[in-house]
């Protein structure tokens, strides 16, 4: 398999939850590099335990994961192949924006401060945000501080790129333009993305490949691309998620 090809994350028989106890069990897929890779279903089903399994905040209660060749998320004494924007942007209050995205860079890197200053201003920009580098969180709006987490999780320049519900509670417009941005990020900057939502117009908007996670099933019952899954699953939990439908209801 060529280079440019191989997946940038596997999981392998992965089982996840809480205290020992599996929410989803086997789970058995892989993130081909440069693609934007959807983790769908709905509240409640696991989508974001699994997240946080993939970048190391829990253990698997079994199986593996592979993150960018390396087993396990994580390493505390290098960088981290990846970034995240958690699903409330999670910048800190008291912090500037540049503060905020120049965390990680202050962390993780030797870089002087005249340095560092000229990469948080290039990612403000990246994400619409020039200009806005002494502004504190509370003075934007929600959709502004979901751009400012994604500036502070493309601050390293790593090759992979997690975002938690990127949409949910912004209105139909600002939702639309972040789609938007994820879409142009993905490509220009060659990242690889991994979105987790339940949001149907940016799964729809966005998305390369996905897997389908149900609740009572315990694991996946999907996957493939969004549009052909609406249109051609047989799967009749996959067709009310889509139409948006409970399964009780009829067609």
């Amino acid at each position: 398999m060529p280079a440019a090809s191989q997946p940038l994350i596997r999981a392998r028989g992965l089982s996840v939850g809480y205290a020992g106890r599996a929410v989803l069990e086997r789970l058995e897929f892989e993130v081909p590099r440069g693609e934007i890779f959807l983790v769908l279903g709905g509240s409640g089903c696991g989508k974001s335990t699994l997240l946080r399994t993939l970048i190391g905040l829990q253990q698997p209660v079994a199986g593996e994961v592979e993150i960018a060749g390396a087993r396990g998320p994580a390493a505390t004494d290098r960088a981290p192949a990846f970034g995240v924007l958690f699903q409330s942007g999670a910048l800190f209050g008291s912090m500037t924006l540049a503060d905020n995205v120049a965390l990680p860079l202050r962390r993780w890197t030797e870089l002087d401060e005249e340095t560092i200053e000229v990469l948080v201003r290039w990612k403000l920009r990246l994400v619409g945000l020039d200009g806005f580098e002494n502004h504190l969180p509370s003075q934007l709006s929600g959709g502004m501080r979901k751009r400012a987490g994604i500036a502070r999780a493309l601050a390293l320049d790593a090759p992979i790129l997690f975002l938690d519900e990127p949409s949910a509670g912004l209105d139909p417009v600002t939702a639309a333009d972040l789609d938007e941005l994820i879409v142009t990020l993905a490509r220009d900057l060659a990242v690889t993305i991994v979105l987790v939502t339940h949001e149907l117009p940016s799964i729809l908007r966005v998305a390369d490949q996905c897997i389908m996670l149900d609740r009572a099933a315990g694991g996946v019952i999907a996957r493939g691309a969004p549009r052909e899954l609406a249109e051609r699953s047989p799967d009749a939990r996959v067709q009310a998620f889509f139409r948006r439908e409970h399964l009780s209801r009829p067609a």
